[in-house]
């Protein structure tokens, strides 16, 4: 597999200390504009697992979803053909490399509605440290309304309870399994928050461990679309977690602690 311009030796040290890191420049114009293509297609015609944050009657348009790379053909390409996995290969310092899903956050302008603050892996059915996502925005992002990332927060050795997006709603999981997300809002001089200015083709990779959140998109005329492409290396296995997990996988019939495998887990390099 090829190492991408954008994986230096500095870059992999920062991930590695950081947890997140930006990669300058990762994709080039031809695959933005396939991804554009991609979400337009996405929202328009969402998926089961699609979700509008934004409540009826307020500014703005807060949208997700996941698990669509098999019925959207720019997603697949993406995910496989592109650098990014050579650059999660690389970054996670894995033989293989296996495609986890991809994730979809639009936030159109006047959208109020924050990400919570949260860390992915004890949403999923997957153990692991190596893991990486990347964070790849379709649009001008300044660093006010990016993504935030408490630096470091991926060695704690701890795993937080999961968030829902919509605010009023919690997961399904035994009250005592995980403790809650600390109030980054509140010690927020505490931490070392990273955010970037990002153009489209800049890629923010991060560790499933590392603490984020984002703001939600003030610009009045920018819109805020991001890629996500998850995978996980040659450490990762699959976990039946007691109680709800995002996404559910609902057919996937693989043994707790056997590697992720399977049409739902494709080997996308090694």
């Amino acid at each position: 597999m090829a190492r991408p311009d954008a994986v230096t030796d500095d870059v992999i040290a920062d991930f590695k200390r950081d947890g997140a890191v930006k990669l300058k420049g990762l994709l080039s114009p031809d695959w933005i504009a396939a991804l554009r293509d991609g979400v337009e297609r996405n929202i328009s015609e969402p998926g089961p697992y699609a979700k509008r944050y934004t409540p009826d009657g307020k500014d703005g348009f807060f949208f997700g979803d996941y698990c669509n790379w098999r019925r959207i053909p720019e997603y697949e390409d993406t995910l496989k053909n592109s650098p990014a996995p050579d650059a999660a290969a690389t970054l996670m310092n894995s033989e293989k490399v296996v495609l986890f899903h991809e994730h979809v956050l639009v936030k159109e302008p006047r959208t109020a509605e924050r990400t919570p603050w949260h860390h992915d892996q004890p949403y999923y059915c997957v153990e692991g440290t190596q893991t990486c996502s990347l964070w790849i925005p379709l649009d001008p992002v300044r660093r006010e309304v990016c993504v935030e990332f408490v630096a470091g927060s991926h060695l704690w050795g701890k795993q937080f309870m999961p968030a829902k997006f919509n605010a009023d709603q919690r997961y399904e999981r035994a009250p005592n399994e995980l403790e809650p997300v600390p109030d980054i809002e509140a010690e927020r001089e505490s931490h070392s928050l990273l955010s970037w200015d990002m153009e489209p083709g800049d890629a923010i990779a991060f560790s499933f461990l590392t603490l984020h959140g984002a703001p939600g998109n003030s610009d009045g005329g920018t819109r805020r679309r991001a890629f996500a492409a998850r995978y996980v290396g040659d450490d990762a296995v699959y976990v039946k977690r007691p109680g709800e997990v995002s996404p559910p996988f609902p057919n996937v019939r693989l043994e707790h602690g056997t590697p992720l495998r399977g049409e739902d887990f494709p080997v996308v390099r090694g």
